[in-house]
């Protein structure tokens, strides 16, 4: 019974037009889009609020630096003012005019505290003014006490009679005793250090001392000298970030920093709503913008679909010509990347008839160099055993033949059409018999190519003339040097291999191989004129080759066997 036999076909898909596929996408972008803008609006004021806290705790970390490098700055001033060899003697006149000469054009000042709490020597007021009692008996009191240095908080300068603040060093005196060596400074001073270091829009900061006075403050932060009363700035915990603060004012934003050389406080608050309000505003123009784009996406679809549905039919088209062996023709498409599309094709199109034609022609060309690779190995089997007397040595003398003619086969497959390199090939072939010394090889001459038929033949004289010069030539030696030379001149190559020797060398007393390939092969070959002269100090082979001869575009016919062998 005959099997009965099922052909399957595979089902085709529903097709659908490119404007069905366009509107999903619209469909599947947009709607999520307003689904999810509720969160974006919620993560984006999330987003915000967190940039903005980064700004102001760089900003107020940056201030409270910029107050502790003051302060550091005049400490160092302070240390070396008191290592003056007049304080140490006692000289308190001349450190006091060491010390004015040194604080000259400055707002810095120098007194010297006796534990009795009076000053003197302060270079606010002559040297001689009489003493009078510090206004920071408790500054001055923990610095005799700790033998450390102590910066004081906000003090009314007894004798400038403005706010200051004081850096107290104790310094033993020996005979003189203990004594405190004062710098001061104005709180003015650390108004910059606000200001340099400007906060958004709407935002107040004041430098607050460890009783809750104001240092310095922005232009609403508060005045100096004034207990800071916006909130309880002292009583308020630190925090790494921002914290919600309540101020006379109302709710407000607040961060609080800490000086840890002074125990200062710096604050920076701003009302809630001027935080909030611009994320309003821009969660509102976020809205509309998406409202005006959902419409202009569905208005331009509709056009869009249209451009690219009648351009895809057209690559369509194209490509059932590419299929058919038919030249395609790029088309000026509206989209770019269809049109590049549209270049591959017509491309592709010139490629595959171009392939065709290649692979037509290098079938022709592997036949006929296969051929000629076959005349000219028997040729070099012939002759190589017409002057062996041996198995061993006729295996290995044809051996190294066939390895350089390979190495010439190497190039020329390498380089293909273009032909092979002149300089490269006589450097390939060279190369094994070379010395370490490459001072005794001497290489140099323009960029010349050979056709394949050039190539083989040069490449064997090359290979000859190699192992000539390692066996009597140059290279038998320690002190024998080559030089190969190339150039064109008319229509010749001409192209001179010159061996230098210390002894003179002996005439060959038969033809052999390398003979039959330099004087025959390469002269008869290649049309060439090749003369071999014996030099005192050595040999020199010269070759003139005609350049129609070496043309990788049209290269000569290979002479037959015999007439190689019968040499």
């Amino acid at each position: 019974m005959a099997e009965a036999t099922i052909s399957k076909t595979p089902q085709r898909r529903a097709r659908r037009s490119i404007i069905y596929y366009l509107a999903a996408l619209a469909l599947v972008g947009v709607v999520p889009s307003f689904l999810f803008a509720g969160v974006l609006i919620e993560r984006n004021e999330a987003a915000q609020e967190k940039t903005l806290e980064t700004l102001i705790l760089a900003t107020t970390r940056s201030s409270v630096q910029a107050v502790e490098r003051e302060i550091s700055a005049n400490i160092t001033t302070l240390r070396v003012l008191a290592s003056s060899p007049a304080l140490r003697e006692g000289d308190y006149r001349g450190f006091y005019a060491r010390s004015k000469l040194a604080l000259v054009d400055t707002d810095t000042h120098l007194f010297v505290v006796d534990p009795d709490y009076t000053t003197f020597a302060s270079t606010r007021v002559p040297f001689d003014s009489p003493r009078v009692q510090t206004n920071d008996i408790a500054a001055a009191q923990e610095a005799f006490e700790s033998n450390e240095v102590v910066v004081s908080d906000l003090v009314f300068g007894a004798i400038s009679k403005v706010w200051v603040y004081n850096i107290l060093l104790p310094v033993d005196l020996g005979p003189e005793g203990k004594k405190l060596i004062a710098l001061n400074q104005p709180a003015s001073n650390f108004a910059s250090a606000l200001s340099t270091n400007s906060l958004p829009e709407g935002w107040n900061a004041a430098l607050l001392d460890n009783d809750g006075q104001i240092i310095a403050a922005t232009l609403d932060g508060g005045n100096v000298g004034d207990q800071f009363t916006p909130f309880n700035a002292m009583e308020q915990p630190y925090a790494t970030g921002w914290r919600r603060i309540e101020t006379s004012s109302g709710p407000a934003q607040g961060v609080i920093q800490r000086s840890a050389a002074t125990g200062w406080r710096l604050v920076a608050w701003a009302p809630a709503s001027i935080i909030s309000q611009p994320l309003l505003t821009a969660m509102l123009s976020l809205i509309a913008g998406a409202v005006l784009l959902l419409g202009l996406i569905l208005a331009a679809l509709f056009w869009v679909s249209r451009r690219i549905g009648s351009s895809v039919r057209g690559l369509a088209r194209d490509a059932r010509r590419l299929g058919a062996g038919e030249l395609v023709e790029a088309k000026p498409y509206p989209i770019s990347e269809i049109a590049e599309v549209s270049d591959a094709l017509a491309q592709a199109s010139r490629d595959r008839q171009a392939a065709e034609t290649e692979v037509r022609f290098l079938m022709r060309e592997v036949a006929h160099r296969s051929k000629n690779q076959m005349t000219v190995i028997a040729a070099m089997a012939k002759q190589t055993a017409r002057g062996a007397t041996e198995v061993g040595t006729y295996v290995e003398n044809f051996e190294r033949r066939i390895l350089g003619l390979a190495r010439s086969t190497d190039l020329l497959l390498t380089h293909g059409r273009q032909g092979v390199v002149l300089g490269e090939l006589i450097a390939n072939q060279i190369a094994p018999f070379s010395p370490r010394d490459t001072r005794r090889l001497t290489l140099s001459g323009p960029e010349v190519r050979l056709n394949m038929q050039a190539a083989q033949i040069i490449g064997m004289a090359l290979h000859e003339l190699s192992t000539n010069a390692v066996k009597y030539g140059a290279f038998a030696g320690d002190d024998g040097t080559l030089s190969v030379r190339w150039h064109i001149a008319g229509e010749k190559l001409h192209w001179i291999w010159r061996e230098t020797v210390a002894r003179a060398l002996p005439e060959a007393s038969r033809v052999g191989f390398g003979t039959t390939v330099l004087k025959t092969m390469v002269a008869r070959s290649l049309d060439a004129e090749v003369e071999r002269i014996g030099h005192a100090d050595g040999i020199e082979w010269r070759f003139a080759v005609p350049l129609a001869s070496i043309d990788p575009v049209q290269a000569p016919e290979p002479e037959p066997e015999q007439d190689l062998a019968a040499e």
